[in-house]
This record gives C-alpha cells, structure tokens and sequence, in this order.
C-alpha cells in the first residue's frame, strides 16, 4: 500500500491517495468464478474495508463459459456491471433481458426488490467489475438499463457512465438514485489527462488496463486508488496505454 500526503499549514488533513494492490485484494476461488473484493463482501470481511462513502461494492469477477449467477435478489441498491472481456447475459423477474459486451455498462436498481440472474453464455471466460452503490432514497421502483459506450468516444478522457450528479442529468449516462457518478476512460501511451473532483468529494480509481500514475502514485493493472481532499487529478498512462474507471463519490 502507497499513501501520498501532507499537511497543510494549520494540520489540517491535506489530499491523500491511498494505492490498494491487487494482490492484497480479498479473495474467493468458487471454481466457476474467481472473484477479488475492494471492499468486504460475502466471507472476506476486513473492518478497514468497508467501502467509500456510498460506494459499498467493487468485486473484480472472472466467470467460467457456461456458468454464473443463478436468479437471486437484491434490494436497496444500485448494481452497476462494467464488462472487461467477454459478455454477460441479464434476466430478472420483471422480464428484461439483455447481453453486455466488454466495455458497455449495465445498470440495476435494486429498489424494493428484484431477481435477477448473470449468465456467462460466451465460449471464453468473462471478466467485469460489478460495482454496488447505495442509494439516497430506499424503495426504489426496481429496474434495469444497458447502453453501448464505444471506447473510441471516451479516448483521451473521462465519460460518465452511470450517474446520479446533477451535472449528469439529461446526458448519456445511465441512471444511479445517488449523488455520485461512474465513468471512464481510455488514455494513449504517455497520454496525460486532468480529471476535476473536488475537495469535498471522494474518489475511487480502477486501472482496468495498462498502468497508470495519478498525482505522483503509480497504479498497475487492477490496482486501485482511493482518494479524499483531492481538487484534482493527474492522470499520466504508462506506455501501454490505459483504461480506467473512476467513481465520484460524495
């Protein structure tokens, strides 16, 4: 684990970025799905763990051809799906039914209450982060959206993919009940970008691919970065490229 911080003149906390790695991530090997937690999640639990603000999930999967998560419910929750290789096939109780290629998003609301099921029908494997959020609001009116986010539109910068900040309202983003927003990037060899966030806001960042450093720390692929007191980043790809998600968090 990496931690850049200061002080500031009257010690005050200044910004602070936390690097977790991925291999001190929680583990589960169920042998048709090989799983890492960010954050506590079903047998791993660890109390320094415990999520960032509303942010409560983020489970790095990979799923076996022809397996999955069989129908099962969920309630009061925001379950956003970003494929990494591969697809996903969604079915629940209130008849959607979609497939998620690698790169495009799907978003859940959980709300008062939905079954659902996750279904890996490719002949290769599929990897995805599956990113839970809790909401303002609980009883939501339970639903399901997915929309194509082609990597070349977000080249060079960061997209909201799922969102619930008011600057967000009216775009292509899809819906989350929350103050709070998912988006993503894809960056050239040595491509730098400058990401606002704001000081009173929180950040978790999520190298999908490639290697990154975001204000002096450097991230490799499925490293993480937490992130409080931060105006804004600096994020500079390694020679490889990158692609990376971040979620704003109040």
């Amino acid at each position: 684990m990496t931690t850049l911080a200061m002080q500031t003149p009257t010690g005050a906390p200044s910004p602070t970025i936390e690097r977790i790695a991925f291999d001190d991530l929680g583990r589960a090997e169920h042998g048709w799905l090989s799983a890492r937690h960010h954050f506590s999640f079903a047998e791993y639990h660890e109390p320094a763990r415990m999520g960032v603000g509303p942010l409560r999930v983020w489970n790095d999967d990979t799923i076996q051809p022809g397996s999955g998560f069989p129908m099962h419910p969920h309630r009061d929750m925001e379950i956003i799906t970003y494929v990494r290789e591969g697809a996903i096939t969604h079915e629940d109780h209130l008849g959607n039914r979609g497939r998620t290629e690698a790169g495009d998003v799907q978003v859940m609301t959980a709300g008062r209450g939905i079954m659902h099921s996750e279904w890996n029908h490719e002949a290769t494997p599929t990897t995805l982060f599956q990113i839970w959020i809790v909401p303002a609001e609980r009883r939501l009116t339970p639903g399901w959206a997915q929309r194509r986010f082609p990597k070349a539109d977000r080249q060079g910068r960061l997209v909201a993919l799922a969102s619930g900040r008011p600057q967000d309202a009216g775009g292509e983003a899809l819906t989350i009940h929350q103050d709070a927003a998912l988006l993503g990037g894809t960056l050239a060899a040595g491509e730098r970008i400058t990401q606002p966030l704001g000081a009173t806001r929180q950040g978790y960042l999520v190298v999908s691919r490639g290697a990154v450093t975001v204000n002096g720390v450097a991230l490799n692929t499925r490293d993480a970065a937490r992130i409080a007191g931060t105006q804004t980043l600096e994020v500079t790809a390694g020679p490889e490229g990158a692609e990376l998600l971040l979620a704003d968090l109040p």
